[in-house]
């Protein structure tokens, strides 16, 4: 199997979850790039995040495994307590070190791996959320090449997050849930 070409990272907070259902829905499950959701969530508790998204997606959902290889047309849950990476080769790579942000799973531990190993071929989305986490990995993955937009903080549930990350990338493409699901649709 070839190796993927492209990747795209979502990550979020308060409001997250809903806002990335919004834009995956109207995703095929021939929509030919890996999708990485990076949700906080509580770390010690089972939660049913898998099934709902599996209830309203297309795409097959997995938790993202230990050396998985990235595949097309799946969309890849960070699993609770662990930071997500992807490795040079294009597998996931988890691992528990210590907080960034007050989070683990954390979106800028994922953003940057991305942005490393996929450059330009990197589109990261930073939705609704209530820390700065997002922020500095999507710089990066902006420096790197990739495309870093972000949830119009006039539209998320919680503002912080997209409002951080328009301060700190003067060149994000700041877009509504409706543009941000025509980006990728153009992408495919």
């Amino acid at each position: 199997m070839k190796p993927v070409e492209k990747v795209v990272v979502l990550g979020g907070s308060w409001g997250g979850i809903q806002a990335s259902i919004t834009i995956l829905q109207s995703l095929t499950a021939s929509f030919p790039y890996p999708i990485i959701l990076v949700l906080h969530r509580l770390r010690n508790t089972e939660s049913g995040l898998q099934q709902l998204f599996e209830k309203k997606l297309h795409l097959e959902v997995r938790e993202v495994e230990e050396k998985e290889p990235l595949a097309p047309g799946v969309v890849y849950l960070a699993p609770a307590n662990y930071h997500v990476l992807i490795e040079k080769d294009r597998t996931f790579s988890l691992d528990v070190s210590d907080l960034e942000n007050y989070s683990r799973p954390s979106i800028d531990v994922t953003f940057a791996s991305a942005a490393d190993v996929f450059k330009e071929q990197a589109i990261g989305i930073l939705l609704s959320g209530a820390s700065k986490d997002g922020s500095a990995g999507l710089a990066h993955l902006h420096q790197k090449g990739g495309v870093a937009i972000v949830q119009d903080p006039a539209e998320a549930e919680v503002s912080t997050m997209p409002e951080s990350a328009i301060k700190l990338i003067p060149g994000c493409r700041v877009m509504n849930l409706e543009s941000i699901k025509k980006h990728l649709l153009s992408v495919t």
